[in-house]
Parts: structure tokens; C-alpha cells; sequence
């Protein structure tokens, strides 16, 4: 175990900023982190009870590391002390018009923006529960940033109304930036900047959550069981021990998705645009072609970015991917709806292709997204016909949806406001056309 102590300098205490920063420095390790002040503990990888310690100018912050990488973490935890002990220069506030609104965006958020002036992020939200669309872009008019989410809309008709509502500034508080027409902001000067990463492990774990659901028919069982219906009549499963893995995008998330199907005992191939060497010589993963991948694989995970234009990702699993994979297949997509023909793979479905499908995304989905619609009929018959397949598991945009990545999604985003509002570099966050 490591520990020490750390004397308070910043004027405002550990206040949302620096507590931002620390959680995210802890979550990042396996060791587990405690503060403790004035005889009260937080976890270390959780903002808000960092922020509940109010550890003040002068007092003594207690920290200790128990863990495998504790070392690693004790040199993150101190790197972000004494970068938070650096004198703030002066700046204006940022107004933020905030678009989608749901009670948990407001967990975090709100508390991260309470504090105005020196060290702190210096921003103040307006929530509005509206997605961002041509209909609702007016709203922003006296806001100098738009902060947005996956089913909020900006194309060029948006970004121009923006820009002449004043807003300098997109905020994505998500990975992807597919929903944002990058040449008009550029156009009309305005920056836009992303979260590049949240939590990778909750979008893979969610989609490995999701494909054993199908898989196995728990969908199917629980519905059952409730019904006191105990037959196993069409809940038959498939082993994933010694099948292969086909992961499409290698980025982080589908490096996690690797890795969890390497303990299921699979073998594990991969297709990437750009294909990362270290993966291959740790012995994660093998890089085959698309179409090889297609061919051999007996659960296929989705974890591209969605690109629009030739030789993109839009459809890549289309009639002629499909007609390639195994009739046996699975699919998972946690990614972009659009990866996906969904004309095709109703198509397949019907003809009896795929053992199990499971969907966090879909297209036609932006509407539904974080909506309760349950009194209203949907207006297109999209989500109906994927759900009557018995092999296939819908869920609503939810795989990244954990305490980590909410968490880490306000911390991202308000450092990204901070950064431009002040004039900082903005790293790998900028969104350039």
C-alpha cells in the first residue's frame, strides 16, 4: 500500500475541478484509491464524493493506494496536485446552452458548473430538454457553446443558425461526431470538441451483455418465468468456448471487447483500417480481411466509426457482407446504426440467417433515443420489425450508461469548455473536417 499526504494550496480546496481530474486519474488503475479528510473517506474514483469531503485551503488530504499498479497511480494522483496548484489566469464565462437533458446528464454536470472563478471550470448551463434540431437551434441565441449528445442534430442548416445566434463552440459529450457537418463549423468558425474516450469498457461490456442475452434467450426465459413457464423450448444456446471472434474496429473499445473474448476461450480476428502491430504481437488478435472475417467468424462485434462517402463504413454489413457470414453467425452492434443495412438484415433475419443479433444501435433510432414514447405510436414500423425476431436483442443507446462513463463524459467536456474558453490546447478532443 501506498500513502501520503497532500496539503490543500488551491484557495478554493479540492473543489468540482481538481476533484474531476483525481477521479478520473483513479478510475484509469486497478488499485483502489481512498481520500480522507478531516475523518471522512471518498472513494477515489468517484467525483462526487470527492467533491463531499470539502477539503479546504490548508487542510491535509489523505490518500491511499492499495493495488497491483499502485505506483502508476500515486504519479497520475500527484501529477494532477501539482497541476491544479498552478495559478488560473482570469477568464469570462462560458454560456452553455445544454440540448437533450435527461436528470442524470444533471448528476454531474450541474455540480462540475456550481463554481465561478479562479481554477474552476467557469461555466454556466441552461438545460433544455429539447434535442438540438433546425427547429430548436434558436434557442441558442445568446449562448457561446451548444453542448450536444448522439441524437442531437447539426447539419449545415443547424451550424448556421448557430452561428448566428453567437455560439463559437460545439460540445459533443460523446465519442462520436457523425451528427456534426465538421466543413460548415469550420466555415463559420465555429470549433467542435468531443469526448475522445469515457469508459471503453462499459460500451464492451454492454455488448457482450447483449449478444449472451441473445445467445442464450434470456430475453425469452425471464418473460417465461414470469408466466410460470419452466420449458426450455426455444432457448437453445450456443458454447462460445473455442469459437471465433470477429472484431470490426480496434480502437479501444473493440481491444476490451478482444480481450473479454479471449476469456470466454475464443480465437480472436480482426479487421481494421488501421491496423495496430502491438495487438498482434501481444497475441490478442489476428488482422484478416473484411471479407475473411466475415467468412470465419462465428460472433461478429461492431466497434467502427461510422464514415459517410467511398470506401467509408456506412453498410459495410450489407446483402453481400451478410451473404458471406456463417448461417450460424452472431452480430453485435454498439457502435453507429448506420454500420448496418437494417433493410438487409430484416432480409436475412426473415430468410433464417443468424443465430442471435444483438442492437444498442440501430438506424431510425434518433427519435426513440432517450425518449419515453410508450404512450404514442412509433412512427415508423423499424423498431417493430426488429423485435419480432426471436433471435434478437434491442436496447435503446444504453451501452455506454454507467456511474464511470457518466462521470467521465461531465469531466471531459467541461475540460474541453475550460480549455477553449481560455485559450489552451485542445489535443485529440478537436473534431477537424
Amino acid at each position: 500500500m501506498k500513502t501520503f499526504s497532500y496539503v490543500v494550496e488551491s484557495p478554493l480546496g479540492i473543489h468540482a475541478r481538481p476533484a474531476a481530474l483525481l477521479a478520473q486519474a483513479c478510475v484509469e488503475f486497478k488499485s483502489v484509491t481512498t481520500f480522507e479528510c478531516n475523518g471522512n473517506k471518498a472513494a477515489g474514483n468517484n467525483v462526487l464524493q470527492i467533491m463531499a469531503l470539502h477539503a479546504t485551503k490548508g487542510q491535509t488530504l489523505n490518500i491511499a493506494i492499495d493495488g497491483t499498479d499502485e505506483e502508476a497511480c500515486l504519479a497520475s494522483i500527484q501529477d494532477v496536485l501539482s497541476r491544479i496548484a498552478q495559478k488560473e489566469k482570469k477568464v469570462q464565462i462560458l454560456k452553455v446552452a445544454f440540448f437533450g437533458t435527461k436528470d442524470y446528464d444533471r448528476i454531474f454536470f450541474s455540480e462540475l458548473a456550481k463554481e465561478k472563478g479562479e481554477g474552476t471550470y467557469n461555466t454556466e448551463i441552461k438545460y433544455f430538454n429539447s434535442r438540438l434540431t433546425i427547429e430548436s437551434a434558436s434557442l441558442a441565441k445568446g449562448y457561446d457553446a451548444v453542448c450536444i449528445f448522439v441524437n442531437d442534430e447539426a447539419p449545415r442548416e443547424v451550424i448556421e443558425v448557430l452561428h448566428d445566434c453567437g455560439v463559437r463552440l460545439i460540445l459533443l459529450r460523446c465519442a462520436g461526431f457523425n451528427n456534426v457537418d465538421l466543413v460548415a463549423a469550420r466555415e463559420y468558425g465555429i470549433t467542435v470538441l468531443r469526448v475522445p474516450a469515457y469508459s471503453p469498457y462499459a460500451v464492451a461490456e454492454h455488448a457482450m451483455t447483449i449478444i449472451q442475452a441473445a445467445n442464450r434467450r434470456i430475453h425469452k426465459a425471464y418473460t417465461k418465468v414470469k408466466d410460470n413457464n419452466f420449458a426450455l423450448n426455444g432457448l437453445l444456446g450456443v458454447d462460445l468456448h473455442n469459437k471465433v471472434a470477429g472484431i470490426v474496429g480496434t480502437g479501444r473499445i473493440g481491444q476490451i471487447f478482444a480481450q473479454i473474448c479471449k476469456g470466454y476461450g475464443m480465437t480472436v480476428i480482426g479487421w481494421d483500417a488501421f491496423p495496430n502491430q502491438r495487438l498482434v504481437d501481444e497475441g490478442l488478435l489476428t488482422y484478416v480481411s473484411k471479407e475473411e472475417l466475415f467468412q470465419k467468424a462465428d460472433l461478429i462485434s461492431l466497434h467502427a466509426p461510422l464514415i459517410m462517402g467511398e470506401k467509408g463504413t456506412y453498410h459495410m454489413i450489407d446483402e453481400k457482407a451478410i451473404s458471406l457470414m456463417k448461417d450460424t453467425v452472431m452480430l453485435v452492434n454498439s457502435a453507429r446504426g448506420g454500420l448496418i443495412d437494417t433493410e438487409a438484415l430484416i432480409a436475412a433475419l426473415k430468410k433464417g440467417k443468424f443465430h442471435a443479433v444483438a442492437l444498442d444501435v440501430y438506424e431510425g433510432e434518433d427519435r426513440n433515443v432517450y425518449t419515453d414514447r410508450s404512450d404514442e405510436p412509433l412512427e415508423t414500423a423499424i423498431t417493430g420489425r426488429l423485435t419480432m425476431f426471436p433471435q434478437l436483442i434491442l436496447t435503446s443507446h444504453q451501452a455506454f450508461f454507467t456511474r464511470e462513463a457518466l462521470q467521465a463524459i461531465a469531466a471531459v467536456t467541461m475540460e474541453n469548455a475550460r480549455n477553449f474558453n481560455e485559450g489552451l490546447p485542445l489535443g485529440i478532443a478537436e473534431c477537424k473536417a
